[in-house]
């Protein structure tokens, strides 16, 4: 099993930052000499452990896009259509009836597909790119930093706390917990267990009258103020997101988040919400806290 999984890493490894949009890309493409050696083998792995390895694979695929662009969205059916492509690439390394570089052409023009139908401005954003693209910076921040960036008074935070995109490590969960905190985290990279949820926000369900804080810092309200500023973003879906989440908040409770989302916050009524607004330490972009009124 383990030697299965070092040979994933070290193929998605070998394409890492590949443009999948440059002509003739798909061709340079190919399967390493370790996936061809481990190609005879796979034939003989039973269907429990060959489903292991497609889910495997297919979260290695998720992080490595969202590596090079934290911007892409996948919805549970592009998820599971992903993890389609990498069970029919096991179906016809098994049946081999295809030579092995026409199998490794065919997986490589399907995972080009996928990207395109299930986020279509990679088209236009890679086709005129290099062979390579830069990844857009995604970093998981520390407790203490997040913290500060939102200017959260811990002495007054009311329980239980949510922190949308918590990250694999889930810094600002473990911190808060180590505090007595009750705390909890959704990810669409996170293990499932019982402080966090492996979960897309968008698919989330946050509840109603649940949460006595949320948190989101460079998370949820980043990604909406992209698709805020494209011409094709999912801007409506994020909007009754943000919604939802104000609506899963007790009375008292704060939402905190950065960037702020003032295009949206100015329809929030001053009755039920109160919205203040602090300057990043760099003065880039403010954070916002919104405190349920009743």
């Amino acid at each position: 099993m383990e030697s299965f999984k070092k040979n994933i890493d070290k193929q998605i490894d070998h394409n890492k930052g590949k443009n999948l949009f440059k002509t003739d890309s798909i061709k340079n493409m190919q399967f390493i000499s370790e996936t061809l050696n481990t190609i005879e083998d796979i034939g003989t792995i039973d269907i429990e452990t060959e489903n292991i390895l497609i889910d495997y694979a297919t979260d290695k695929c998720l992080e490595e896009f969202c590596r090079i662009n934290q911007y892409l969205s996948f919805s549970n059916t592009y998820r599971n259509k992903l993890r389609s492509i990498y069970a029919n690439l096991i179906t016809s390394i098994k049946s081999k009836k295809q030579p092995i570089n026409q199998i490794s052409e065919n997986h490589y023009q399907n995972l080009k597909g996928w990207i395109q139908s299930s986020n279509p401005y990679t088209k236009d954003l890679y086709t005129n790119k290099g062979e390579k693209v830069e990844p857009i910076t995604c970093s998981e921040y520390s407790a203490e930093f997040q913290l500060n960036i939102l200017n959260i008074d811990l002495t007054q935070i009311m329980e239980p706390v949510l922190d949308i995109g918590c990250g694999k490590q889930t810094n600002l969960v473990n911190f808060l917990q180590e505090k007595g905190i009750k705390a909890f985290g959704i990810d669409r990279f996170a293990e499932n267990n019982s402080s966090t949820i492996k979960s897309d926000w968008l698919e989330y369900d946050y509840g109603n009258l649940k949460w006595g804080t949320i948190i989101s810092n460079l998370g949820f309200s980043n990604h909406f103020y992209h698709q805020h500023l494209r011409n094709d973003g999912n801007f409506l879906e994020y909007a009754k997101k943000y919604i939802q989440i104000l609506n899963s908040l007790k009375v008292g409770g704060r939402f905190y988040y950065a960037p702020s989302l003032e295009f949206i916050e100015r329809y929030l009524s001053s009755s039920e919400y109160k919205i203040n607004h602090s300057n990043t330490f760099n003065n880039e972009f403010k954070s916002s806290v919104v405190l349920k009124l009743k």
